[in-house]
């Protein structure tokens, strides 16, 4: 037991050794892919890398198909949370909103972005460039495709689907 515990602390190390920033508040959840967190006392908006959810807060837009439970997923995931923030180099730092752009991982480790997709809250979005997670991030939407997760589903999104 005490080998495998160790193998266990050094796949953790190496973990840890990824750029991530640790613990910070979630303090607005925009919608499923924009939310507003307190870095070092200041309120940045983030726009998370690899995803697009449906929208329901954009003015030239009605509320899209699955947009509200997207939105509701993202509230109860990271609402008041502390998460961890990755930046991703190929991304650049900021969109063209002047919007942060971050991976967000919450307290037990999970990729909220990849959650999103793989259980059909959102569609894979690249922006410009290729980034870090592209390929999971895909094979995610293709298998929440597959098995009719989320907007996927035909009754919950029918013009999606097809």
């Amino acid at each position: 037991i005490e080998e495998s515990q160790d193998v266990e602390d050094s796949a953790e190390e190496e973990i840890s050794q990824e750029p991530k920033e640790a613990g910070f508040k979630v303090v607005k959840v925009v919608d499923g892919d924009t939310i507003d967190v307190n870095i070092d006392g200041k309120i940045e908006r983030l726009r998370l890398i690899g995803i697009d959810t449906p929208e329901t807060v954009d003015p030239r837009k009605k509320v899209q198909c699955f947009g509200i439970e997207a939105s509701n997923k993202a509230k109860e995931l990271l609402f008041g949370k502390f998460v961890s923030l990755e930046n991703d180099e190929t991304q650049g730092e900021r969109d063209k909103y002047k919007r942060l752009l971050r991976y967000i991982f919450l307290p037990d480790g999970t990729n909220f972005n990849l959650f999103m997709i793989a259980e059909g809250y959102a569609h894979e979005y690249t922006y410009d460039e290729q980034y870090k997670y592209q390929f999971d991030f895909k094979q995610a939407q293709i298998d929440a495709r597959k098995n009719s997760k989320g907007l996927w589903n035909p009754s919950a999104c029918p013009q999606v689907s097809s």
